[in-house]
């Protein structure tokens, strides 16, 4: 391709991009879900967290499965002065086995959840993998929808987890599936610090 081909391609690629941002005025948080089976869910949520912090938002974490091992996340994190960290999980459900206690932790944790969707100082919520809270009917989805669609107008929220519940699809702003074509563990390699949590 010569220099007058990739300058007219780049400049009808910017007129349209152009125009995509000029229609593109509202302004107010939107609810995204962060699915697949794929690795890097949790941290993509985390990732936009350090990104509203650096734009000096408030935010907070609700962790519904995650509580038994200490996260390179929950360590950077959990002390930051605009962040409010909760790990309310008891540890995945394949290891707690006991689906009473799986449930009151899923139930303390929409409370914290909830809480803070009322709450209009924050910019950012990040309820990390709250979509299994649905697939194993820990939780009622009906009322999450409910605070999600009453949130404050500014307010973010991001859901993490493997599959979505269809009405939370339905409400979603932004689906992301994260696919996995190749993982180290089925390979043989260990979970190591600082990659895998």
């Amino acid at each position: 391709m010569n220099d007058n081909t990739h300058r007219h391609r780049m400049q009808r690629k910017k007129t349209v991009v152009d125009t995509r941002i000029a229609e593109a005025q509202e302004e107010r948080g939107v609810l995204i879900l962060l699915r697949g089976n794929g690795k890097g869910k949790s941290s993509s949520a985390f990732g936009t967290l350090a990104r509203a912090l650096g734009h000096g938002h408030r935010c907070a974490v609700v962790q519904f499965i995650k509580g038994r091992r200490t996260t390179g996340e929950s360590l950077f994190f959990q002390d930051h002065e605009r962040v409010d960290w909760h790990v309310a999980g008891q540890g995945f459900t394949w290891e707690t086995q006991d689906r009473d206690q799986d449930i009151a932790a899923a139930r303390a944790a929409w409370e914290l959840a909830s809480d803070r969707l009322r709450d209009d100082r924050y910019q950012l919520l990040v309820f990390d993998e709250m979509s299994y809270m649905f697939k194993y009917d820990y939780l009622d989805i009906e009322p999450v929808i409910e605070a999600l669609r009453s949130r404050p107008r500014h307010q973010t929220v991001i859901i993490t987890g493997r599959t979505m519940a269809q009405p939370l699809q339905d409400i979603a702003d932004t689906i992301s599936t994260v696919n996995n074509d190749r993982h180290a563990f089925q390979l043989g390699v260990k979970a190591q610090a600082g990659v895998e949590f």
